[in-house]
């Protein structure tokens, strides 16, 4: 990678200005250790930018199992209680089914949960009661439908018709990865993702699979 050297330099180049900076007027010190971070930052940035793409087309296989969905519930409920009890947010877990399964692969289903989950703990920020709820049930059809619900801010129509893009963000820090790769890995076990919402109601986001 071409970039990750230049980052380095810039690292060194503020050490060694650090060092002779006695030797060097003070304006120019300024502008110099400006010059050297905006470098870096931005050299950073260009990797952050290059990770993420390489996640969003690096995942073409699955390690496809019998997985309880309960299994599921149960590890995601363990991995982000402490995250929910620190934010004040109600976690529900809706399973008619204890012994509901799929044909899945575990690790990345739980990284499309995670991604979702991560996603509602945003939305519902401002909520009096915050809430988000992981369901799953059995449709009439016998496809397997999976829900993350939250009672958050909602979002307009036409963020709605753009969430699945890359690199699409309504977020400063976000580098609009997180729910292309969820659609890519859904896609991938033959299911579907889409999301409703309503602006000051909530967003549920619901995955089909056969």
């Amino acid at each position: 990678n071409s970039v990750a050297p230049i980052s380095s330099l810039a690292e060194t180049l503020k050490n060694r200005l650090q060092l002779a900076s006695p030797n060097i007027e003070d304006d120019a010190v300024e502008d110099l250790e400006l010059g050297i971070d905006t470098i870096k930052r931005r050299s950073e940035g260009l990797l952050k930018f290059a990770e993420t793409y390489r996640n969003l087309n690096k995942i073409t296989t699955l390690n496809l199992k019998k997985i309880y969905v309960r299994e599921l519930f149960g590890n995601l409920h363990q991995l982000m209680q402490p995250t929910f009890e620190q934010k004040g947010v109600d976690l529900e877990i809706i399973l008619k089914n204890p012994e509901l399964q799929m044909q899945a692969d575990f690790s990345l289903m739980e990284q499309v949960f995670i991604n979702l989950i991560v996603n509602a703990l945003e939305a519902v920020k401002e909520a009096e009661h915050p809430r988000i709820v992981l369901s799953a049930d059995v449709s009439l059809d016998r496809k397997i439908i999976l829900k993350v619900a939250d009672n958050g801010q909602g979002m307009p129509e036409e963020v709605m018709d753009k969430i699945f893009i890359p690199f699409f963000s309504t977020k400063k820090s976000g580098s609009g990865i997180g729910l292309s790769l969820c659609k890519q890995i859904v896609m991938l076990h033959k299911g579907t993702i889409q999301v409703q919402s309503k602006e000051g109601q909530g967003t549920v986001f619901v995955m089909q699979f056969s």
